[in-house]
C-alpha cells in the first residue's frame, strides 16, 4: 500500500548532492537521524548501544564525508542502520541535517529523532522523544538540566557559554525558556519541518544555523515546544570531543547564535513574523 506521507523532493528545496545506500526497507513511522564525521569507533558503540532501540525505529546516518571507513555498508548493517546518506558537497552539519531531513520527509515519515553520532549522549531516551511526537509536539528539545536529565564531565568553559549566554539568547529570542541550546539530541514533526514558513531545505543552513532557528522558529510560530530530559556525558579524560575549534569555531558559533536571535534566517517573505 502507498504510503500517503511520501512525497517527491520539490524543486525549491536546496539539498547538497549526496548518495543513498539504502540497506532495508522503511518499517516505522519516525526515524533517527544521527550526523555524523569521522567518528570512527564512537559511532559503532553508539549504534551497538541502539541495537534494541534500532528495531522500533529507522536509524539513518548522514555522513558528512567520514574517511576513516567507520561506515563500512556491511557493518552498519549488522548494527541496524537502515540507510546511510553521504554528502558529497559543501557544508558542514546543517547542510548533513537538510539532507537528512529532505530523504525523511520524501520517505514519508511522520517525525525525525536527531541524535548526535560521538556516543556522548544516552540512546535510551530515544522512546520518550517518540512518545511526544505522538502527543503531538512540533520541537522537542533534550536537555541534561532539567529535571532527569544529568551532565556528566562537561567542560566548564561549555557550562559558562550554555547557561548564561546561548540558551537565555535563543529563549529570548523564541520566546520559550530553553535551558539546553547546544544539544543535539532533539525531535521534529513532519508539520513542522514542511510548513512553508519555515523552509528548513535552504542553503543558508550550512554550519549550525538549523539547530538554532528551528528552535527559535518552532515556538515563534505557536508550533507545540518541549524539553525532555536526556543524559550527556563527556569522556573524564583525553580531549574534549567536539567538531568545534576552540578559536575561529566559537567566533563563528558566536556570529551565527546572534543572526539567529535577530530573525535572520526566516524565509525572506516573513523576516519580520
Amino acid at each position: 500500500m502507498l504510503d500517503k506521507n511520501i512525497v517527491p523532493y520539490q524543486p525549491n528545496w536546496e539539498i547538497p548532492n549526496h548518495t543513498i545506500d539504502e540497506l532495508f526497507p522503511k518499517r516505522s513511522r519516525y526515524c533517527v537521524c544521527i550526523p555524523v564525521i569521522n567518528e570512527g569507533l564512537k559511532i559503532r558503540t553508539q549504534l551497538d548501544r541502539m541495537r534494541a532501540i534500532s528495531k522500533d525505529f529507522d536509524v539513518i546516518i548522514a555522513d558528512g564525508g567520514s574517511t576513516d571507513n567507520s561506515l563500512a555498508l556491511d557493518v552498519i548493517s549488522e548494527l541496524g542502520v537502515r540507510t546511510l546518506l553521504t554528502k558529497q558537497d559543501t557544508g558542514k552539519l546543517s547542510a548533513q541535517m537538510r539532507m537528512a531531513f529532505a530523504y525523511a520527509m520524501q520517505q514519508g515519515y511522520e517525525g525525525i529523532i536527531t541524535i548526535d553520532g560521538n556516543n556522548k549522549d544516552d540512546p535510551e531516551a530515544i522512546t520518550t522523544f517518540a512518545q511526544a511526537l505522538d502527543a503531538g509536539f512540533d520541537h522537542i528539545q533534550g536537555s541534561r538540566f532539567i529535571k532527569g536529565g544529568k551532565e556528566v564531565n562537561t567542560p566548564w568553559v561549555r557550562l559558562f557559554a550554555i547557561k548564561l549566554i546561548h540558551a537565555p539568547l535563543i529563549s529570548l529570542a523564541a520566546g520559550f525558556r530553553y535551558t539546553d541550546t547546544t544539544n543535539g539530541f532533539r525531535a521534529y514533526s513532519r508539520n513542522f519541518l514542511l510548513d512553508p514558513r519555515v523552509a528548513p531545505f535552504r542553503q543558508v543552513f550550512s554550519g549550525y544555523e538549523l539547530h538554532y532557528y528551528l528552535a527559535i522558529r518552532s515556538a515563534r510560530l505557536g508550533f507545540r515546544v518541549k524539553e525532555l530530559p536526556v543524559c550527556r556525558r563527556y569522556p573524564s579524560k583525553g580531549p574534549v570531543p567536539t567538531k568545534i575549534s576552540p578559536i575561529k569555531g566559537n567566533i563563528i558559533v558566536m556570529k551565527t547564535l546572534l543572526k539567529a536571535c535577530l530573525h535572520k534566517y526566516n524565509p525572506p517573505a516573513t523576516n519580520n513574523n
